[in-house]
């Protein structure tokens, strides 16, 4: 309990929040706190329900503290409570983690390392990292790469490029990284101790007998195996003595279980696939849930967050540490997060590469992270992005363009450029020579103009074009420049802005030497080409720009006949 001549500093840090608030309050009521606005803020903090009782006491005697004094006296003691509360106003969005106590918080980020991560499983480290950097914990990046499935096999370059994107994100991780792989003999010794629990025996039944016995109910005739027989069993698993398929160790529960899919689970298989990290090692695999019940518990995990669709993962790991007689970790399930306008798919995408038909792993089809930062996405966008998605037990729908949006307000001082894609060349009668002087960015003058010296011959993209010829007799406007009509040919109207011509904006470029051509790579993999203005050859390589009425881009590359861009978004 807080006295009154107990420092602040040698205060417990649950008095600390108390006292924080309760000074907030006060400070914001002319001096006076009320317990009923301290309360609430502690529910945020993760306060359960039934230690109300417990707590009220010490609220009631904070805030009769701080309101014996005076206003000056609050302001200058909130100080060292400031960081408290502006906490707790950075965690807008989230709700607080239950059971989560401050500085002893440790999550794990487990991805199965099939590929980079993407757009869409990135939210799950967002979360994980946000939670932690809140109460001080920490965040284990945890190499999920036990061997896998056919379908879903390992690839080796996502050892690097998974810790490449979390770094590029921001996100705080302990070293080193923890892979599964190296801990196949821990798996092997606490699977020996289910056997000896009898709950866990070797089975040989094949995949459709197992499916029956299952719908049915039924026990299968190796479930009866003595301790003796099962780990004779799983000694000859481990000897090499079974192929793959001949052989499971699967756990024992309830085989009249509500849910058939909990009865009896395989905990490991065989496979002689070999493996990116260790080779042809070891050929006993075991399946993701029982991996991580031994690791959630000896790695100090405290909290799990996982989607929706584990849920029967979840009720397989509390099976095992109720049988080993361990703490169990709070799991959280939140609903899994759809994007659209963004086609996902890392098992496509891991073929498609492999094949050759993307350029990498890279490649904006993807949707990798990798992919996105070529682009010109910022992290802090995407954050910000999968944030607003919460932390719900419902599924969500979001279109990508939220993500352009935030992503928008980092790049929208980009400097303005021309560009004209799938270029057709005009010449507009009548014209006379002029310059076009056009600032760098409208709101940003100081930056500089880049000078156009025109005449009558100009470059228009393929649409502009299509759309003049099937609207003779309206008018258009160059940007920046004229007004000007289609009849039988193209002729100069006037050069002021005047609206009341009706004119159509589009952009152009003067038919000119020093163009630069140009390609942009777009999201769906395909390539527009055209003409850029010559002051682009002055970005550098990384510089993001937007090429008016036409969107935002990065410069990827730069050749000696060509500049390469990447496509963010309009």
């Amino acid at each position: 309990m807080i006295m009154p001549k107990k420092s602040a500093a040698k205060a417990t840090f649950e008095e600390k929040k108390i006292e924080a608030y309760a000074l907030a309050n006060a400070i914001a009521h002319e001096g006076k706190a009320q317990v009923g606005a301290v309360l609430p803020k502690l529910f945020q903090e993760g306060l359960q329900k039934e230690n109300i009782k417990k707590v009220m006491p010490l609220i009631q005697q904070v805030v009769k503290k701080v309101n014996a004094m005076k206003l000056e006296e609050q302001k200058k003691l909130f100080l060292e409570f400031e960081n408290i509360v502006k906490k707790r106003e950075e965690r807008k969005g989230l709700p607080p983690l239950p059971n989560a106590q401050e500085g002893k918080v440790i999550m794990r980020f487990a991805p199965y390392p099939s590929g980079p991560l993407h757009l869409g499983n990135a939210k799950a480290v967002i979360l994980n990292d946000e939670y932690c950097k809140m109460y001080n914990g920490k965040l284990l990046l945890v190499i999920d790469d036990t061997i896998g499935s056919e379908e879903k096999q390992i690839a080796k370059e996502a050892y690097d490029l998974i810790p490449e994107s979390l770094e590029w994100l921001n996100v705080i991780y302990q070293k080193p990284i923890i892979y599964k792989s190296d801990r196949l003999n821990i798996y092997y010794s606490y699977a020996e101790q289910l056997i000896r629990k009898k709950k866990a025996y070797v089975c040989f039944c094949d995949a459709e007998t197992l499916h029956k016995n299952r719908e049915k109910g039924i026990e299968c005739e190796h479930r009866n195996y003595d301790i003796v027989k099962n780990l004779e069993e799983w000694q000859n698993m481990l000897d090499y003595d079974y192929k793959p398929g001949e052989a499971t160790l699967r756990i024992k529960t309830d085989m009249k279980h509500k849910n058939p899919a909990f009865r009896d689970r395989v905990l490991f298989r065989i496979s002689d696939r070999k493996h990116p990290r260790v080779g042809s090692k070891f050929r006993v695999w075991p399946m993701l849930e029982f991996s991580w019940a031994i690791d959630d518990y000896l790695l100090g995990v405290t909290h799990i967050l996982r989607g929706k669709d584990l849920m029967m993962e979840s009720e397989m790991e509390k099976y095992i540490w109720e049988i080993l007689g361990w703490k169990q970790p709070t799991i959280i399930h939140s609903g899994l997060i759809k994007i659209a306008g963004a086609k996902i798919s890392k098992s496509k995408a891991q073929k498609e590469v492999a094949q050759g038909v993307y350029k990498g792993w890279d490649d904006p089809r993807t949707w990798s992270l990798q992919s996105l930062k070529r682009r010109g996405i910022r992290p802090e966008a995407i954050r910000t992005f999968l944030l607003s998605t919460g932390l719900t037990a419902t599924e969500a729908t979001v279109p990508v363009e939220n993500l352009y949006k935030e992503n928008k307000k980092f790049v929208e001082s980009s400097n303005r450029y021309f560009f004209v894609p799938e270029p057709i060349k005009i010449k507009v009668k009548s014209a006379p020579r002029m310059k076009a002087r056009v600032p760098l960015h409208p709101d940003h003058p100081e930056r500089g103009y880049r000078n156009f010296d025109t005449f009558q011959d100009f470059y228009v993209q393929k649409k502009d074009y299509e759309d003049i010829e099937k609207n003779k007799g309206k008018n258009y406007r160059f940007m920046h420049l004229f007004n000007f009509v289609k009849s039988n040919y193209f002729e100069f109207v006037s050069e002021e802005h005047d609206v009341t011509l009706g004119a159509k904006l589009i952009h152009w470029l003067p038919a000119v030497k020093g163009l630069v051509t140009t390609e942009v790579l777009m999201p769906d993999g395909s390539i527009v080409k055209g003409l850029a203005e010559p002051s682009v050859r002055e970005l550098k390589v990384n510089d993001i720009c937007q090429f008016e009425r036409f969107g935002f881009v990065r410069l990827d590359e730069k050749k000696k006949d060509k500049l390469v861009f990447w496509f963010a978004h309009g």
